[in-house]
């Protein structure tokens, strides 16, 4: 739903409870929209979202005329020269052939220039239109709530925005190309078979006509296939794409012959929908060469006993011969044409899918409240959250977190704890209730001043196949090798800095597999230092790492809360200790809160946990 939408349902029902759920919340979409609609419908909104393909049109139409027209040079040509340079009433006139061969020559350069124009023209526009097209696209995936973005496999969502806006490429640049062509050549060569002689024209229009009505048939069908080709292929990408990903976990248990077996199925699976979808597709064909067959004979025949009876030269004859050519290409190639866009409608109704889908946390932009710099206080005023058609993760949790303290998150595998950050870092809406940050409702603040106050550092850090100096410095592009190392050195790591060959121009590789886990976390903190925000919030940044960088992470951890408000969910001890106050979570409610000393001293879930950490570490 849209803001202005929400602001005039507001209106009518009156002021907001601020416990009534979340705006959008109730009907929020979790998967993907799912495009539908006719296909003209769907090649009209698609070639809306990117006006570059409509911007110099005329010129390029213009263009397309001109190649068109200079396709009927040669069958004029050769009836001029026939019935009025060799059989003319005076006998053969060379000169008159002479210059009908220069003319035609001519016109033939002018046709081919005007042709490279077209083509040029529309390939530009059409790389054009695609460029906006994947930047909305990609743009929109960002917009999408974590929720919705987990709905479908990355590799599957990914190629919704890269190999089905291909598949687009392919029509508008080729099937494009012939439909604009083609469908000129069918007026300009009916008109001039019109000129020469109407009734063959006419059995050539009656020849056709069958095929025409059986390709309109063939088009729901064929609209159908391509979809299931088009979500098939996406299947398969995103599973290739996990099995790249998880290679080594995949070795590491021995699974790769299942994992194969997995592969397979996805490929036979796009194999046997693009083989449906291909048997469809050139159905048509026979039939359009059995038609072809008896149009050219019955224009031969007819045109044979229309001569004799001095209707018809053998000069038009024969240029009509000719034009019946130019109108039997586009008739052939309408399978080709017809199945690259189909193709390419079920690519764009899987882009629009992504594109209709509303996002279900949305930036309130410029009307957004931009808050001052400084410590955060955090209140949850009552909130309640629950995944759609799951049960309550959390219920009606209430606490205030005072500006520049340290509160670690506990409890059980399922607890809330997780969902509980997601909230506060506004990945996800409450469905009931109020989070507000400075007494200021997460929902009403603009997202350049919420992710310039809130940085989240999670349980891995992501890394770039890049540098580790680039790395650091996304969280602030501005900053100089300089800047970097002073920041590294704040945090008591200038001596890990220095065990490295290159510095800050070590390559990290893909996701950062260079570097170690308690590498790749050290590097997420210092990214989140350069950041500079003001509430921190760490998912247990000290966990599967040895003693030796565990040690680092807490320093490093010491300096960079200094002064902050943080939340960290905890799944060791030491992050607990060192926390100024411990919220303590079972089944969705906080059942405990205060600091470590005061909690470990009294029978509860908190001494329980404790006691089990103890147990672990001995």
């Amino acid at each position: 739903m849209s803001a202005p939408a929400r602001t005039r349902e507001q209106d009518e029902r009156g002021p907001a409870d601020p416990r009534d759920p979340a705006p959008g919340r109730a009907d929020s979409a979790v998967s993907l929209h799912r495009s539908t609609g006719s296909a003209v419908d769907t090649l009209r909104r698609g070639l809306s979202l990117s006006p570059e393909f409509a911007r110099g049109l005329w010129l390029t139409l213009a263009f397309a005329v001109a190649a068109t027209v200079g396709k009927v040079v040669v069958p004029v040509a050769v009836q001029q020269i026939i019935d009025n340079g060799i059989t003319g009433t005076g006998g053969p006139d060379l000169g008159f052939v002479a210059r009908m061969v220069a003319v035609c020559a001519g016109l033939l350069v002018v046709t081919m220039a005007c042709s490279y124009l077209m083509n040029v023209r529309l390939y530009k526009a059409t790389e054009s239109g695609l460029a906006t097209l994947r930047r909305k696209a990609f743009r929109h995936v960002h917009d999408l709530s974590v929720l919705t973005q987990n709905s479908e496999r990355k590799g599957a969502l990914v190629s919704r925005v890269t190999s089905d806006v291909d598949q687009i490429s392919t029509f508008m640049q080729w099937g494009g190309i012939l439909l604009i062509v083609s469908a000129g050549q069918l007026l300009i060569a009916t008109t001039l078979m019109a000129v020469y002689s109407w009734q063959l024209t006419l059995v050539v229009w009656v020849c056709f006509l069958p095929l025409l009505f059986g390709v309109r048939w063939l088009q729901g069908l064929l609209s159908k296939a391509y979809l299931k080709v088009r979500e098939n292929t996406g299947d398969m990408l995103g599973v290739i794409g996990e099995t790249v990903m998880g290679a080594a976990v995949i070795r590491a248990h021995g699974t790769e012959e299942r994992t194969a077996r997995r592969i397979d199925t996805t490929v036979l699976a796009t194999r046997r929908s693009q083989v449906r979808a291909q048997r469809l597709s050139v159905a048509v064909s026979p039939f359009a060469e059995i038609v072809s067959a008896v149009g050219n004979t019955a224009v031969v025949l007819l045109g044979v006993w229309l001569g004799l009876d001095g209707d018809l030269t053998a000069g038009r004859l024969i240029a009509f011969l000719f034009l019946m050519t130019l109108f039997i290409q586009p008739m052939m190639m309408a399978t080709e044409i017809f199945n690259e866009a189909q193709n390419a409608i079920a690519g764009w109704r899987r882009v629009l899918g992504v594109l209709d889908t509303v996002p279900d946390i949305s930036d309130p932009g410029e009307a957004g409240t931009v808050l001052p710099r400084g410590p955060v206080r955090v209140d949850f005023d009552r909130v309640t959250y629950s995944y759609p058609e799951g049960p309550v993760v959390l219920d009606d949790v209430a606490v205030a977190i005072e500006p520049g303290t340290r509160v670690a998150v506990v409890g059980e595998t399922g607890s809330g704890k997780t969902t509980f950050v997601k909230l506060l870092t506004r990945l996800m809406d409450p469905e009931r209730g109020t989070v507000l940050l400075d007494g200021t409702d997460l929902r009403e603040i603009a997202f350049s001043s919420l992710r310039g106050r809130v940085v989240m550092v999670p349980q891995e850090g992501f890394l770039f196949d890049s540098s580790l100096g680039d790395n650091i410095r996304f969280a602030r592009p501005e900053s100089t090798d300089a800047e970097l190392r002073a920041a590294i050195a704040d945090l008591g790591l200038d001596e890990w800095l220095g065990s490295l060959a290159h510095g800050l121009d070590t390559p990290v590789g893909q996701r950062g597999e260079s570097l170690s886990a308690g590498e790749r976390q050290l590097v997420a903190l210092i990214r989140a230092y350069v950041a500079d925000p003001d509430l921190l919030v760490l998912d247990e940044a000290t966990s599967a790492v040895d003693p030796h960088t565990e040690m680092r992470i807490q320093r490093a951890l010491d300096r960079l809360t200094r002064g902050r408000t943080s939340v960290a969910i905890a799944h060791r001890l030491s992050t607990a200790e060192a926390a100024d106050r411990v919220l303590v979570f079972d089944d969705g409610r906080i059942v405990q809160s205060g600091p470590h000393a005061e909690l470990v001293s009294r029978p509860g879930v908190y001494a329980d946990l404790y006691a089990s950490w103890v147990r672990s570490s001995a």
